[in-house]
């Protein structure tokens, strides 16, 4: 990594999948692994493109019963491109990396410009000297959201002949690129057709298969410089395309550029898919214009999304803001797309939606809100349906899905598979409600960041107030505890989804399921005083929300019961009467033990019966909240949260965390952070290295972690400075790492486009450009000052922690 590149040297076939993901080039609308043009799905490559929000459904046979998935759809592959140097009189296979005459290779992944470029040199056979040296560009273009661009360059070294290139649209693929869904159903495409429009270009449709998207990719492709080509159409099942035959010279480059669109029939303005891909492919520039616009486009994005930090954790930041800008960008709010946990870079997932914008949202409210908006507004769309769900499982209010896809039903699979054991299990984590409580968390943040009262009165409104409604139908009364409490859930751990040895699933209590239950009833509670009177009678009308159950919400609100243990707060009733796990035992016996569950389970064993978690639980309640936040929570449910107490549960859980997921290690350096704790930087520089350097053992080959990738660059802006946007100013209580202590951004909040924000030198500096109208409130260190247009506040700091 050298500033604004993130480079390969070399060829590895095992490494090649995880670069592929690490190479992605998208724009929102779509994106393309990093895969190389002229090879094909297999063990060793994993060529995908896929659409946002693009999903289908299949029935798969798992285990003796039939089970339904829906899946982010592999896409046709628009990138094959490959050569072969013609012999005499004969054409010899063509050529891969894989086939031994590789000389030379190097991967240059341009951040800035949004580009990835690839530099290789092959034998030639035919005698010493003889060479092919390639260049080959490529773009998913960040300006125009249906186009992508590959310029390829030959260049003959020590020989003169006949170069044949074929250009292809492959519709053959399969949904294939994660090994523990081999089982499953992966053909998500039917109806193919192919054609060509002129000798230059060609197009092929197709749908889903039972979702019935329809598909069109057109292309074209020319020879920009060097000898005139020979073309011919390619006639293969489920391929378009050319076959060129070019004349090469030593020493001269040859030029071939592909120029493709891609549109669906969930676009806007269109009136058909194929109509528009062979409009938008004929009226593309060549290469040079569409990287000048790309380009253009890129500078506006990053002049956005500025976050300047420093040495190598600078570097790995600004992957992070690249695949988060590839996977939601400006073209996203013109979408109806959640936020897919494993980003557009993979199968992983199976690219459902998750809780993840609880990570990606803060970074986006301050920086691009009107992508946050219709990011929330997926979930608006989906109310009807978690409504419905809710009735289904006899209660009122929204229950939204732990896993959302298409139309918002619940898309977690009943079964799953452990590749350690190759045992398919049930799987629970359809019991994790808290996910509803997350939704109202975003739009909550995003009013408080944006004052955006308008979809705080509307939208916002509805999903909060019917969400409240869910928990206080949830929660039931124990008149032995005189607590409401609420039963039969699973928390963010996940290794723990049912008591040792019981029938049935579902744990009691879950604190961070609790008290983010009991945030969510409060901050309705608020919203029906800060509504204006006729909207809110309008709404609580619409909605048959009475004064009897607004008081039933005051009073669970105050009441929901919270369980502590040996001085902690428990992180469910009975987690302090488990067994304690030999933890040296298990460091001994196995190299990594992040994946903890499915070891025991391989063991016929079971992680409901330890004190040990996959990742932070009650923990996240310390990410979520401020500690002045915390300590009024804990009040408002009759309970004294002090430093010591928190301090106590964060030594008690860190102790018993496997760290099986990227957020967990993000959510320990953030709260060890503000804890002002030494051991911060371990967690935070773990989850920094978590994609690139493939922490989890495979995982990042199969997508990204775009919740840990947006929450590490929220780390820097919120995390280490403290930033709350609450009370009608910025808010600062910087505790920033001594190995992350120089950083600078700028933000947008509330109307005001571009605040700036350093940390340096033991002082935090609020800048203010003389562009902007009003003045900014802000509070930092007990001092509250007003920074108007065209100056800078200066704060000193406390020292961080060493």
């Amino acid at each position: 990594m050298a500033g604004w590149t993130w480079e390969y040297e070399g060829y590895d076939p095992r490494q090649e999948r995880l670069r592929e993901a690490l190479c992605t080039l998208g724009n929102g609308y779509f994106a393309t692994r990093g895969a190389a043009p002229e090879t094909s799905a297999g063990p060793v490559h994993y060529p995908g493109t896929y659409a946002a929000g693009c999903y289908n459904r299949l029935l798969s046979d798992v285990a003796g019963r039939q089970v339904e998935n829906e899946d982010l759809v592999n896409l046709p592959n628009w990138l094959p491109l490959r050569f072969r140097v013609r012999g005499d009189g004969h054409s010899p296979p063509w050529y891969t990396p894989d086939d031994g005459s590789l000389l030379a290779h190097r991967q240059v992944l341009d951040l800035q410009g949004g580009t990835l470029t690839r530099y290789l040199s092959v034998r030639v056979d035919g005698g010493p000297g003889r060479e092919l040296r390639v260049v080959q560009k490529r773009l998913v273009h960040m300006a125009d959201p249906h186009v992508a661009a590959l310029r390829t360059e030959f260049t003959a070294i020590g020989w003169s002949g006949v170069l044949e290139i074929e250009s292809a649209l492959d519709g053959g693929v399969t949904n294939a690129g994660v090994d523990r869904y081999r089982d499953l159903a992966g053909r998500h495409l039917t109806r193919l057709h192919t054609g060509t429009v002129d000798p230059s270009t060609c197009w092929l449709r197709c749908r889903t298969a039972t979702s019935d998207v329809r598909i069109t990719l057109a292309a074209r492709t020319r020879v920009t410089a060097g000898g005139p080509a020979d073309s011919h159409p390619l006639r293969e099942p489920g391929r378009a395309g050319q076959r060129l035959t070019v004349a090469v010279t030593d020493g001269t480059p040859l030029v071939v550029e592909k120029i493709v669109a891609l549109h669906t029939s969930r676009d806007p303005a269109i009136s058909d898919p194929s109509l528009a891909a062979l409009d938008s492919v004929t009226r593309a520039p060549g290469f040079p214009g569409l990287l000048a616009t790309h380009h253009a486009a890129w500078q506006r994005l990053w002049r956005r999304a500025e976050l300047e930090v420093p040495g190598e954790a600078g570097g790995v930041l600004r992957l992070h803001t690249f695949h988060l800008l590839q996977t939601l960008s400006p073209h996203t709010a013109e979408l109806d797309v959640g936020v897919p946990a494993r980003g557009l870079h993979g199968e992983a997932y199976r690219g459902h939606v998750f809780w993840d914008e609880l990570f990606v949202l803060p970074y986006l409210n301050l920086r691009f809100p009107e992508v946050s908006r219709a990011l929330l507004d997926y979930r608006y769309r989906r109310l009807p349906q978690a409504c419905r769900s809710a009735e289904a499982a006899g209660r009122a209010g929204a229950m939204y899905p732990w896993q959302s896809g298409s139309d918002g039903r619940e898309e977690t699979q009943v079964l799953h598979l452990n590749p350690r054991s190759g045992r398919w299990l049930p799987d629970h984590s359809r019991l994790q409600y808290h996910v509803g409580s997350a939704v109202a968390y975003n739009v909550w943040r995003y009013c408080e960041a944006t004052g955006d009262t308008t979809y705080l009165h509307t939208r916002g409104a509805e999903m909060v107030l019917q969400i409240a409604r869910f928990w206080s139908s949830t929660a039931t009364y124990d008149a032995a505890l005189d607590r409401y409490r609420i039963r039969g859930v699973v928390g963010p751990d996940e290794y723990h989804d049912a008591y040792p040895d019981a029938a049935e699933p579902g744990l009691d209590d879950n604190a961070y399921t609790s008290v983010t239950a009991a945030w969510v009833l409060a901050r309705a509670l608020d919203l029906t005083q800060l509504l204006p009177a006729p909207r809110r009678r309008e709404l609580l009308e619409q909605l048959g929300i009475d004064a009897g159950e607004l008081d039933r919400w005051r009073e669970i609100s105050h009441r929901l019961h919270v369980p502590f243990h040996a001085g902690v707060v428990s992180q469910f009733e009975g987690y302090g009467d488990l067994t304690e796990l030999d933890w040296a035992a298990y460091r001994a016996r196995y190299h990594d033990i992040r994946r903890l569950d499915r070891i025991l389970e391989d063991e016929n064993d079971t992680p409901n019966r330890y004190q040990v978690s996959k990742q932070a639980d009650v923990l996240m309640l310390g990410y979520l909240f401020s500690p002045a936040e915390l300590v009024a929570l804990f009040r408002q449910l009759g309970h004294v949260m002090n430093e010591d107490l928190w301090r106590a549960t964060v030594d008690y859980y860190l102790r018993r965390t496997a760290h099986g997921s990227t957020l967990s290690s993000l959510v320990h350096g953030w709260v060890l952070a503000r804890a002002r704790r030494q051991d911060a930087w371990e967690h935070c520089l773990e989850t920094l290295k978590g994609d690139v350097a493939d922490t989890q053992g495979g995982t990042t080959a199969e997508g990204i972690h775009l919740g840990a990738m947006a929450g590490t660059l929220d780390l820097v802006q919120r995390g280490l400075t403290g930033l709350e946007t609450r009370a009608d100013a910025l808010r600062f209580d910087p505790a920033p790492l001594p190995e992350l202590s120089n950083f600078n951004y700028r933000l947008r909040y509330r109307g005001h486009w571009d605040v700036g924000v350093r940390v340096g030198g033991g002082r935090l500096l609020v800048s203010v450009p003389v562009s902007e109208q009003r003045p900014v409130p802000v509070v930092c260190a007990g001092r509250t000052m007003t920074v108007p247009p065209g100056e800078t506040r200066e704060f000193t700091l406390n020292a961080p922690v060493r």
